[in-house]
């Protein structure tokens, strides 16, 4: 078999492949989260958060709303360093991200298993 037979046969085979695949992935979300911090995202996003006091309170002293903490959330970077993503029962993660007037922002946040609890809302000076 020739050269060009082979070359023709291998991009035949390479496209049908590409189509099939483009047909299983389509309807889904489907999302590659192999990094630790879009993991963590990945995770604390798909779950309901409450506000404790003291970040309630914070968000009304600081003039912010709901509309902040979901983009903060959803954008936002979380420092290892400070986080102790292993305690009990909850894992604690310290979270910063910017706001729309180019403030940045530092969450406190409890992970639990049902739900994300947001314990802290300050700036960062």
């Amino acid at each position: 078999m020739r050269l060009l037979h082979r070359i023709g046969y291998y991009l035949g085979g390479f496209s049908l492949g590409l189509i099939v695949l483009a047909f299983f992935f389509s309807g889904k979300k489907t999302s590659c989260a192999y990094f630790p911090e879009a993991r963590v995202l990945k995770n604390i996003n798909t779950k309901s958060y409450t506000l404790s006091r003291k970040a309630n309170t914070s968000l009304t002293q600081l003039q912010l709303d709901t509309v902040t903490i979901n983009h903060v959330l959803q954008n936002g970077d979380i420092n290892f360093g400070e986080s102790q993503p292993r305690k009990e029962p909850c894992g604690e993660y310290i979270m910063y991200g910017e706001t729309s007037k180019e403030q940045e922002l530092k969450l406190i946040l409890e992970n639990c298993e049902d739900e994300v609890l947001i314990k802290e809302v300050s700036l960062v000076k």
